[in-house]
């Protein structure tokens, strides 16, 4: 009996959390995944190596991720893909020779859920150069949601804290043809401001950034 109940009322916010993505699918655009909304739920391990398909508005790349490289950011990501966090997802940061950032969803109450979701701080035992993944931070023990794919040689980056956590295995020329006309984002640049991108999503970035590329659908594919 005791052991019955948490997975009870496990279900039953399950499906509470679906009608409210019912309900924001036809307010705002498509259904999301309703577990997105409970980030404190999606732990589970991951494998120890194992890669993820990005099928994109440019075509398909394949980042395999081991997790002895960065345990926290492999866990995460694993848990992000599994339940189609990136799907719908604009790279809304492409910066030519430096890298492709993305990673923060593109409705705003799920963005908002993982906003403070925060993983520890992994060693940097990978080096950031060309076709490595690793995930944008803003501090120490500051990583969530959005993640960087390396266009050259950005090593400097590993003493500043950065691991990546995978790498590009397949389709770097896709990642290579991302739009990047963009460039910086505000204040700094002309590109979208992260902060309109939390609080306004992909309506924000499909009116005043059209030109962005995208991600259709990521899945866990081995």
């Amino acid at each position: 009996m005791t052991t019955a109940r948490p997975k009870t009322r496990f279900f039953a916010v399950a499906l509470a959390l679906a009608g409210a993505a019912q309900l924001s699918a036809c307010e705002s655009g498509p259904a999301y995944n309703p577990m997105l909304l409970t980030p404190d739920v999606l732990t589970a391990t991951a494998p120890d190596v194992f890669q993820a398909r990005f099928e994109t508005s440019k075509g398909d790349f394949v980042i395999e991720v081991h997790r002895d490289w960065s345990p926290n950011g492999a866990d995460r990501f694993y848990n992000l893909v599994s339940n189609g966090f990136y799907d719908d997802v604009r790279f809304f940061r492409v910066i030519e020779g430096f890298m492709a950032q993305f990673g923060i969803h593109g409705d705003s109450a799920v963005a908002a859920g993982w906003r403070e979701a925060r993983i520890p701080d992994d060693e940097v035992v990978q080096s950031n150069t060309r076709g490595f993944v690793s995930y944008a931070m803003g501090g120490p023990n500051t990583r969530t949601t959005q993640i960087f794919i390396n266009f050259g040689d950005n090593s400097r980056l590993d003493g500043m804290g950065f691991p990546p956590f995978g790498q590009v295995v397949e389709g770097m020329e896709v990642v290579d043809q991302i739009y990047s006309g963009y460039g910086e984002g505000a204040p700094s640049g002309s590109g979208p401001m992260q902060g309109l991108i939390q609080y306004r999503g992909n309506a924000y970035l499909n009116d005043e950034f059209p030109r962005l590329d995208h991600v259709v659908r990521a899945t866990i594919v081995q």
